[in-house]
Parts: C-alpha cells; structure tokens; sequence
C-alpha cells in the first residue's frame, strides 16, 4: 500500500497532514452516524453526507451518494471525471486510487475496490487500532468492467443492504447477457428496434460491454453517451456504440439504421419526445428487481432481465464473514432482516443505521 501525505492543492487546505497527538475525539467510536450522514469527528470527515458539509468523502458519483453543493469532495480517481460531469467542472475535488493512503488528524484514509461501478470505493478509515470500513454500494462478484471488490478486515463494517433479503440470488452473468442478446436477435429479425432501461453509470456500461454487435447497431441515450465519453477518456472499453445525443430521426437521417438497433437509454427517457420516433419497439428492464416481478408481468415492459450491481444476499453474507468485523452496521435497504439475521444466525453485534433521506435509484 503505497502512503500519501496531502500537503497542498486547494486554498482552504482541504485534507492536510496533520501530526497531532490528540487522542480520540471525545472518546466517541472513531465513526457516527448523524443526519448529515456517516462522520468521522477526529478528520471532521463526512462520507457520502446528505447535504452541504466542507468535506465530503463520496464513495461513487450516482446522486444518492455524491450531491451537489459540497465545499470539497475526496473520491476514487475514476470518479473525477463523472463528479465533474453531474456536478460541475468547477467543483474542487481531491482523488485517491485504490490502495492508496492520506492522513487526515492522525486518521490514515483507504480507499480499496467495490465493485458496484467504475470509480465505486469502499472506504477505511483508521486511527489508534480502531478500524471501520464504510462499504458504500458494492458486489463481490466480478463484472469485467469494474474492479473486483477486495475484502478489507475491521473492527466496524457499514454495509449496504439494498438486497437484503434470501429470496434475492442472482444467476450468473453470462447467461443473463446470453437471455438479453437472444431477445435483441428476435426482434431484430422482425424488424423491430430493441429498447433496454439502465441507469447511465454503471448498468449502461455494464450492459454495452457484453452486447451481441453482429445483431445490429447499439445506440445509446445522451445522457449514457456523456458517461462512456468520460469513462472512455479514462481507459474504459464498452465496445461499439452511436451516440443519440442529436435524436434518433438525426441518425436515420445520417444513416443509422433502427430497425434492428439495441437502444440503451435511462427509465426516465421514455417520458421525453427523444424515444418516440422508433415507432413500435420492444422494451426491456435490466434490474435486480425483476427478481419479484410475477411471472410474464415485468411492471409496464415487455421483458425482465435480472441484473444488478448490488450484492445479493449470498454476496452481502460473503462480505460481512469476510471483513471479521465484530460489529456490523447496516443501512441502505432490508437493513433490520439483514441486522437480525447477523444477530441470530452469526452471533454478530449487528444494528439498523437509519437514514431517511436515503434513495435507492441504481439497482
């Protein structure tokens, strides 16, 4: 692990080293959980905070996690370029790669792989022997695109549930992105434009990467084309795409056949003009809620496909033994199934961490 020590950069010396000898900050745990969100005291450090703060730790750039209005954001190096675009280029940010360490009051700061999508970070934080590992969004099964999670022993483990509940066990990979290019290759031979819902970082990619092109053009949505230019310019690879930005009539016009095209676009472009002039089109839903959908009824689409970058239950079990935390704080979902069932079954000092204002939007 290499160590950074931040020592210049912003005028209000944003993370500065600090050799203070002070000892823990009112003898409080080293992380509480307050309405602005998780805050580390001995840093003044929040992580992921619910509103304006001075410093700001975001553990990826989807927007119930990095909000707007923040006098200084810490993130995972490849996150900078999607802050930049959600929030402003004129934003002041500071960024770390993984494994890579700064010191904040005596408080050694980590981030360290979360799989959930490019630039996503667990966070550690340190100080006197006590460990807390915040995990932000997370899976612990691979994707290919984003890299792999990295289990990071503590004493404390803050962990997402969004998925918290046994019924919830998702398939393989391959064999969903197999299901979704055979549906593509149905349509296609009746002519019919393929059109699948995904959120425009994270899902989008996810989804580009593996698409079958010898079906048809991939067309993507402007707001999902802003994020794979970033994410391109930083090294990413998505395979083949067209940007849509200008309208689909444009692309005709430029000859850019639909009729066999798989269009990725976010939910909320079937509300707007941009999708209508693919005229009768087949839509699809790429989520982990479709695990609960009833049988042939996909809530208003035509088909389901299960995909998530959230773990499942047998991935968040993996991740709490794998930390050997003696205490466990769950938020972000069916956090009180998760809590008791860490209590019962796993002897573990689990609780609920509520925050209201939490918004679950990229599953």
């Amino acid at each position: 692990m290499s160590l950074r020590l931040f020592s210049h950069g912003f005028d209000r010396n944003f993370f500065p080293f600090c050799t203070s000898k002070s000892g823990k900050f009112g003898g409080m745990a080293l992380v509480t959980f307050t309405e602005l969100g998780f805050y580390c005291a001995q840093a003044d450090l929040y992580i992921d905070p619910l509103r304006r703060v001075p410093k700001a730790l975001v553990t990826h750039a989807h927007s119930d996690h990095a909000r707007p209005g923040m006098e200084h954001y810490l993130c995972h190096t490849q996150s900078v370029g999607i802050l930049k675009l959600r929030l402003g280029q004129r934003i002041s940010v500071q960024s770390l790669a993984y494994g890579e360490s700064i010191w904040m009051n005596g408080v050694e700061v980590t981030l360290f792989p979360a799989g959930h999508v490019p630039g996503s970070a667990q966070v550690r934080l340190s100080y006197r022997g006590e460990v807390w590992v915040i995990s932000g969004d997370y899976k612990t099964v691979g994707d290919g695109l984003t890299p792999a999670f990295e289990s990071v022993r503590c004493h404390h483990f803050v962990t997402e549930s969004t998925f918290g509940l046994p019924i919830f066990q998702w398939r393989e990979q391959q064999t969903v992105f197999d299901d979704i290019n055979a549906w593509w290759r149905g349509n296609a031979s009746f002519g019919r434009p393929s059109v699948l819902l995904g959120y425009s970082l994270g899902k989008a990619q996810r989804i580009l990467k593996y698409l079958d092109r010898s079906v048809g053009p991939v067309i993507c949505h402007g707001a999902i084309a802003a994020s794979n230019t970033v994410l391109e310019n930083g090294g990413f690879d998505f395979g083949s795409w067209v940007d849509g930005s200008g309208g689909l009539t444009d692309l005709r016009d430029r000859g850019v056949g639909t009729e066999n095209s798989l269009v990725v676009c976010p939910p909320n472009a079937l509300r707007s003009a941009w999708i209508s002039p693919l005229g009768n089109y087949s839509l699809a839903n790429c989520s982990g809620w479709m695990a609960v959908s009833k049988s042939g009824d996909w809530g208003g689409v035509d088909r389901g496909f299960v995909l998530s970058d959230h773990a499942d239950w047998p991935q968040l079990l993996e991740a709490v033994k794998a930390s050997g935390a003696e205490h466990v704080h769950v938020t972000h979902g069916f956090s009180a199934v998760l809590a008791q069932y860490l209590r019962e079954s796993l002897g573990l000092d689990a609780d609920v961490v509520e925050q209201d204002m939490i918004e679950r939007r990229d599953a």
